[in-house]
């Protein structure tokens, strides 16, 4: 059986059973949460109901020790590529849910997928799209010079101070 990472199943298991329950899942044998992440991350037309229910009255104990290090792995796909253009945090994390919401915008506004596209796309996916597309390192726009040009009907990523400094170096001859 074949499991996908998808933002769908990412969104829908960090909301019902929250990241750590579902990371020590497998490793502290809870049947019910592995069976959703089962459930909820097999492609469609695969029949992972039918899967678990050729387990009952079977031995757990082998198929536990089977799927462990498989989910372990599936689940650190949730988390999205690391960003290289990131600044080191230093306040409190942010919320996952707040992450999926901000990925699927990015999939969904930025990118231009369609809404069944960013569900079924890893969040890595998502984010290395957005790099392929912005590129890395470059300047992302000040968001409070975004909120002035928005407020005076202008392209809020428009960067006015970029222009006055190329416009400073035409002048200069540079």
């Amino acid at each position: 059986m074949s499991l996908r990472p998808t933002l769908r199943a990412a969104t829908t298991l960090e909301a019902r059973h929250g990241f750590p329950a579902l990371f020590r899942a497998p490793f502290d044998l809870n049947l019910t949460i592995i069976s959703d992440i089962i459930l909820t991350a097999s492609p469609p037309g695969h029949d992972a109901a039918a899967f678990l229910s050729s387990l009952s009255g079977k031995p757990l104990f082998p198929f536990f020790m089977a799927v462990q290090q498989p989910l372990a792995d599936l689940l650190s796909m949730f988390m999205p590529a690391d960003d290289p253009k990131a600044k080191p945090s230093t306040g409190k994390p942010t919320p996952l849910s707040e992450v999926y919401r901000a990925l699927y915008r990015i999939a969904t506004g930025q990118l231009g997928w369609t809404p069944e596209s960013a569900w079924n796309a890893t969040p890595t996916e998502i984010t290395e799209a957005h790099i392929g597309r912005f590129g890395i390192g470059e300047k992302q726009p000040d968001p409070e010079q975004a909120a002035q040009n928005e407020a005076l009907g202008l392209d809020p990523e428009f960067d006015r101070g970029g222009l006055r400094a190329l416009k400073a170096k035409i002048s200069q001859g540079n």
